[in-house]
């Protein structure tokens, strides 16, 4: 007869006690084996958190989803161009969006094979694709460097001849982001550009080539329409919209793997039961909410420009958000929440050329803006621009344009009437109430919070090695 032994505990550190106390409650645990309740409560657990992480890795596509439900609504793809020709106005609900360039937009398929693009001269610009990715820039910080030309954009996998004159650009998914930016005038006129860009710009499938269809050109701005993406249960839809339609090959296993454990999945269909309803639907709350966590007040402080200072960057880890060959998930995340899609052009050292961004979402002691108080910036003389700077404010609910009984929610030094101090610097007021005498006044709202972007078009030297300063925003002095 066999004696019955009795095994050595587990070593230290490696079992667990029949019951822990956690977050989640009383975990139970016979010799290890969970309980059934227990097991549910971390299957529970696992699904949100998963759905959490699906979330923040979910916004760069959705904030694409977004932008093309708005676009189509305006025409089919590739023949069809939103162009801003009075400038964006505050009704139109996009992330932060200037005053003073006529933003154009198309939505490009490549389903049925490349795409011919027509690149007007003078123009900045990009595309972006499905998952909201860089792709290659276009114009002024482009291959064609603002001369204009004939690019080729071919989707993945295809292997058929490209014309010798073209400019290829192979791109990993079908749907992509077409922008150009047109520039205002000596005068502050858009329309020359915005007239230039419709004579020369162009799209239409390589095999229509010999007889290519029309260019269809809709003015946007007296347009509403909403290009941000819902936090709500929606956008689950939306992120399945975009998984369903693009090759797994254009994205990597990882995060493809975090959608499918909610669900989302190539080829299969979303059919959330109940349960996992509830979960996703709690999931894009609590998503949202650590977005706005991460953008509104970020940790990092290599992120601000200078130290104790309230100005940060908007791209912390350049366009694609990676330091010493580590992904900056935090930096992807406030990005895609606040402002959608990047390009070196953006995020790049380009002297004279491209843009900078300078974003602030406290004031100079650290308080969030309140609009029912009176700010001011004092901007030095010399800011160190090759084109012109700019300062905007923008709703934190909706990351678009502050909506107010002004037309434009800025002050810029493409305005002929700025108001210039006498030692060439400016200073500009926010508040409710237009300062006695003051021109560069940006109204608030009482009881809404706002942030503000600075920005710079050809950026100078002083600007990146920090020898010219932009100072915080102050509560203006009574």
């Amino acid at each position: 007869m066999t004696a019955h032994t009795t095994p050595p505990p587990a070593p230290s550190g490696i079992g667990i006690p029949d019951e822990v106390h956690t977050r989640l409650g009383t975990l139970r645990f016979v010799d290890g084996f969970p309980d059934d309740a227990t097991t549910w409560t971390l299957f529970d657990n696992l699904d949100f958190q998963r759905a959490v992480q699906a979330y923040l890795l979910g916004l760069p596509p959705v904030d694409m989803a977004a932008m093309r439900a708005a676009l189509l609504h305006w025409g089919p793809a590739n023949t069809t161009m939103a162009i801003w020709e009075d400038l964006v106005h505050p009704w139109f609900i996009g992330l932060a969006y200037n005053t003073s360039t006529s933003y154009c937009y198309s939505w490009l398929d490549l389903h049925d094979g490349p795409l011919v693009l027509e690149v007007p001269p003078g123009v900045y610009g990009g595309i972006g694709d499905h998952w909201c990715r860089y792709v290659i820039d276009l114009g002024q910080t482009g291959p064609d460097q603002g001369r204009g030309g004939k690019y080729l954009l071919v989707p993945s996998g295809y292997d058929g001849e490209v014309p010798a004159d073209h400019i290829v650009v192979r791109t990993p998914t079908y749907g992509n982001w077409l922008v150009y930016r047109g520039f205002l005038d000596e005068d502050g006129d858009p329309h020359p550009e915005v007239e230039k860009i419709k004579a020369r710009a162009r799209c239409h499938p390589l095999s229509q080539a010999a007889d290519p269809p029309p260019m269809r050109f809709v003015n946007a701005s007296p347009e509403t329409a909403v290009a941000v993406p819902p936090a709500d249960y929606r956008f689950w839809e939306l992120l399945n919209e975009v998984v369903q339609s693009e090759p797994p090959e254009s994205a990597d296993p990882l995060t493809l793997g975090m959608f499918a454990s909610i669900g989302i999945q190539h080829g299969k269909p979303f059919t959330p039961d109940a349960r996992m309803q509830a979960i996703l639907t709690e999931a894009a709350t609590v998503g949202d909410g650590t977005a706005r966590a991460l953008t509104y007040r970020f940790r990092q402080r290599e992120a601000y420009y200078y130290p104790g200072s309230a100005w940060r960057y908007g791209f912390l880890g350049g366009y694609r958000f990676q330091a010493d060959g580590t992904g900056l998930l935090d930096s992807a995340v406030q990005l895609y929440f606040w402002g959608g899609a990047t390009n070196p052009g953006m995020a790049a050292k380009m002297i004279g050329r491209g843009s900078q961004y300078a974003l602030a979402f406290v004031d100079a002691g650290g308080e969030p803006f309140d609009g029912g108080v009176d700010y001011r910036l004092h901007v030095p003389p010399n800011v160190p621009v090759n084109n012109f700077w700019s300062v905007l404010v923008y709703d934190t609910q909706t990351r678009s344009m502050l909506q107010t009984g002004q037309e434009w929610p800025s002050v810029t030094s493409q305005d002929r009437e700025l108001v210039v101090n006498d030692d060439g610097s400016v200073d500009v007021d926010f508040g409710p109430e237009a300062p006695a005498g003051q021109r560069n006044w940006i109204q608030t709202v009482p009881g809404k919070r706002w942030f503000t972007i600075f920005r710079l078009y050809g950026p100078l030297e002083p600007w990146f090695d920090k020898t010219w300063r932009l100072p915080d925003i102050e509560p203006a002095r009574g």
